[in-house]
């Protein structure tokens, strides 16, 4: 059985409903101005691409290719937190609209560098 099944199936859900919230975020708050609406279509692209390519890595074959994979979910991860922590600086909107998901992709990053971690080793 592979190492990683419950892991696999607890983080696909987990990073599916992540990028659920993303884009209900964004259909809600990213049309109010052109600043939010920019920065909103690239929160979303990040945000979405979490989902998709953990699920990419979980249908990896061999370590050697998943490593990859999930470098790139930590980067996408990574990058979704650096969209939240700009509108958050550029007060675009009270943090209390997104607090929860910034929360969810802090918890994620962290999750996801530390199986890296794991598997550089």
């Amino acid at each position: 059985m592979n190492q990683y099944s419950d892991y696999n199936e607890k983080f696909r859900e987990r990073t599916k409903k992540f990028a659920v919230s993303v884009t209900l975020f964004y259909a809600k708050y990213c049309k109010q101005t052109e600043e939010l609406r920019i920065i909103g279509k690239q929160l979303l692209r990040s945000g979405t691409s979490v989902a998709a390519n953990f699920r990419a890595f979980t249908r990896g074959r061999s370590e050697a290719e998943k490593f990859p994979k999930l470098c790139i979910v930590v980067e996408e991860t990574d990058e979704t937190q650096f969209w939240f922590e700009l509108i958050e600086e550029a007060n675009l909107l009270d943090i209390s609209t997104f607090q929860h998901i910034k929360n969810e992709a802090d918890e994620l990053i962290k999750i996801f560098t530390a199986t890296k971690n794991k598997m550089k080793k």
